[in-house]
């Protein structure tokens, strides 16, 4: 008997079994759709982290306060070394640099008339705008001069001036921060989420006027701030930028042993996020192929009770002249059937999980070809090592004894 023959023959046995045939595809399909579904959001969460990443500004790198043992350990212990001071002296002392702004930020109530929010009040300084890629849809931002004075002004982000305001000018109206009164100058362009993080539910402050009338200063050093972010001229000169950033606060902060500090580029905080996500896409697909398994073992059950019950069948085809070969390669077809058309279902199910991703969420979710190719040739082979086991049983089944039974 040929191959042609036994697929043919396979086919038919199967689909006289359909119900059964398709629970037994059931486990194969939620494998493969599982795996190609995982592997496809992964890799559209890593191109968003990518993208968010990229929208910070071109070559920026941030300096915080601390080492990672530091930032490790409990919430209070963090460190508060940097300050105002140091964002000049890296704007003034390092030529690698075209642009330094500094931040701090905490979470205040915002009150407008009968209207409150809870939203994150950011300190900064007038270069925020060039450095960390912002604009300002009306109005103006904060100033040297709003620095230098305190003055209690306030650039609203977009989602906190449309929920204060609706579609009246903001310009110029006020409203309560922690209690005290600052006036709107400004709007800013709609900027979006960045890792989960709502950006355009912030307003900004003047550095100092955060600090001295908000938060208060918590630092013997000067003026505290959370991070000093930092545009170098070009991409070529970040590596410069970074070592140069490094030797200035090590020689202005006195230190001779660890850092009190951490410079990142963008490269390197996306490379941890990449890490990450890459880590937790391999795990959870590495979870997803277990029902890859639990489908294999289903075909083999499958595949037992199959020559149980064809007992008859085996022993009058050996009896008119079929060797252990053919019935053994006839078993061997009727498995990778089995988990080659759950494999290619499973890959539609996992293909349309996917764009329906894509189409309802942030998430740059596409179908990886890899994936596909993998996950049905994987379960091709566990149709096939499956399959052994039942396919060698009935091969092995003597003639007389089969027919004896039947």
């Amino acid at each position: 008997m040929d191959f042609l023959e036994s697929t043919k023959m396979a086919v038919k046995t199967l689909t006289a079994n359909k119900l059964r045939s398709t629970l037994t595809m059931l486990g194969i399909i939620i494998g493969n759709a599982s795996v190609i579904a995982v592997i496809g959001i992964g890799q559209g969460a890593q191109r968003l982290a990518s993208d968010q990443f990229e929208s910070l500004g071109p070559n920026v790198l941030f300096v915080s306060p601390g080492n990672s043992r530091a930032r490790n350990g409990p919430r209070g212990d963090l460190p508060r070394t940097l300050v105002l001071e140091d964002a000049k002296a890296i704007a003034s002392q390092v030529p690698s640099v075209q642009g330094v702004t500094a931040q701090r930020q905490s979470l205040f109530p915002i009150v407008y008339r009968n209207l409150n929010t809870s939203s994150l009040v950011v300190g900064t300084t007038p270069e925020f705008l060039a450095v960390r890629s912002f604009d300002i849809a009306k109005g103006r931002f904060i100033t040297e001069q709003d620095v230098e004075r305190n003055t209690q002004v306030v650039a609203l982000g977009s989602e906190v001036a449309t929920r204060f305001f609706g579609n009246q000018d903001a310009i110029g109206q006020e409203i309560r921060i922690k209690g005290i009164t600052f006036r709107v100058i400004g709007v800013m362009q709609s900027k979006g989420a960045f890792l989960g993080s709502n950006q355009d539910d912030s307003v900004y402050v003047p550095i100092t006027t955060q600090a001295n009338r908000l938060a208060g200063r918590t630092s013997p050093y000067g003026l505290d701030v959370n991070i000093i972010s930092i545009a170098a001229k070009n991409e070529a000169s970040i590596p410069a930028a970074e070592f140069q950033i490094t030797n200035l606060l090590r020689l202005r902060h006195k230190i001779t042993g660890d850092d009190d500090f951490t410079v990142q580029t963008q490269k390197d905080v996306l490379s941890i996020v990449g890490t990450i996500t890459g880590g937790l896409t391999v795990m959870l697909a590495a979870i997803a192929a277990i029902s890859l398994i639990v489908g294999g073992i289903g075909i083999m059950n499958i595949m037992l009770v199959s020559v149980t019950e064809r007992t008859q069948e085996i022993g009058l085809r050996k009896a008119i002249g079929a060797s252990e070969r053919n019935i053994l390669i006839q078993f061997m077809i009727e498995a990778v059937i089995l988990s080659a058309a759950g494999g290619l279902l499973g890959t539609g199910v996992g293909i349309g999980a996917v764009t329906l991703v894509a189409a309802i969420s942030p998430l740059q979710a596409t179908v990886s070809p890899v994936a596909i190719a993998v996950a049905v040739g994987v379960s091709g082979g566990i149709g096939l090592f499956f399959g052994v086991v039942p396919a060698r049983q009935a091969a092995k089944l003597d003639p007389i004894v089969a027919l004896r039974s039947a």
